[in-house]
């Protein structure tokens, strides 16, 4: 996954299980590392909802900026999230001191931001990393801390494999990987179809 530079021009999702819907992101190349343009609709538990966002991420791939604009019968919300790279945040411009050391986003409701830090880690096969990450729950837009866990298995027919885990959903799951780093199949929530 390391060494591939080009990203598709669209990769979509079917989510299942965990609640009904579909994703849809379209990459591009930025000066400094991509821009991700997605949106993302659900229902969970009888609630229908949408979001829209904008990730972007520099040349190693740490989130640096993620507007996510959602809407649901609880009304329309909006956030803004900007990182140094380095795990310091903003959320809409304020310092957020509680999401100190954190270096990814990952939006409830979206396949594709497991990417991040797939990507970001590099991990060899037989390595493992704790990649906590700045959580956005959909519909409402709350920010909290995720604990992630990604461990690199060997690779199976060409598709990159990770032993993933996170306990605060209770969830383990081998996470498979097309050659961009892009999920494709996250098992009891979302399988590639584009």
């Amino acid at each position: 996954m390391a060494g591939v530079t080009e990203l598709p021009a669209v990769a979509a999702w079917r989510h299942v299980v965990a609640h009904e819907g579909f994703e849809v992101v379209f990459p591009r190349r930025a000066a400094d590392g991509y821009v991700f343009d997605g949106q993302a609709t659900g229902i969970e538990e009888g609630v229908p909802w949408g979001f829209r966002y904008e990730i972007r991420v520099d040349g190693g791939w740490a989130t640096r900026a993620a507007r996510v604009r959602s809407r649901s019968v609880t009304g329309e919300h909006e956030l803004r999230l900007e990182g140094d790279g380095g795990g310091g945040w903003t959320i809409d411009r304020r310092p957020a001191p509680e999401l100190d050391g954190l270096v990814d986003v990952d939006l409830e409701g979206s396949a594709f931001t497991n990417a991040l830090p797939a990507k970001r880690l590099r991990l060899p096969v037989g390595a493992d990393s704790e990649a906590p990450a700045v959580y956005v729950r959909a519909p409402d837009l709350r920010v909290e801390r995720l604990e992630q866990q990604y461990a690199r298995l060997p690779d199976d027919g060409g598709k990159v494999r990770f032993d993933y885990a996170s306990p605060a959903f209770d969830y383990r799951a081998v996470l498979v990987y097309d050659e961009h780093g892009f999920v494709l199949d996250y098992p009891g929530i979302a399988r590639r179809v584009a």
